[in-house]
């Protein structure tokens, strides 16, 4: 018996796309991949990178439409403080040596206008 792949919805083929254009678009900007798609109990980061000695936890973010107030609209609150979350428990799981720099960048695809906002939470981690 041959095992089936998971299926894979129109929304999470999009978040995949959308994901693997912020890396282009970061990439090209001098950013460097370290991981992607981190997951842990806390939560998920979707790109680890890192921008000189600062590391960069990237949250991608896609819509179709603004009926909902669009992309960047849609890390809120809650979603902001599970990233938050995240990173700290890899920091402290899973990084070696001394805490560096840190900051979250959103990169948030409306159709197919990109936004990237450095820093979005207005702190480091």
């Amino acid at each position: 018996m041959a095992l089936q792949p998971a299926a894979v919805s129109p929304s999470q083929h999009q978040g995949t796309r959308a994901e693997e254009q912020a890396l282009r678009h970061l990439q090209a900007a001098g950013l460097e991949l370290l991981a992607c798609n981190l997951r842990c109990k806390a939560g998920e980061i979707d790109l680890l990178m890192r921008d000189g000695a600062v590391l960069v936890f990237v949250e991608v973010r896609s819509r179709s439409s603004q009926r909902f107030g669009g992309a960047l609209a849609s890390v809120g609150h809650h979603k902001r403080a599970r990233l938050l979350r995240t990173a700290r428990y890899f920091l402290q799981t899973s990084w070696r040596g001394p805490a560096p720099s840190c900051r979250f960048d959103v990169v948030a695809y409306d159709g197919q206008a990109c936004r990237w906002v450095r820093n979005a939470f207005g702190e480091d981690g």
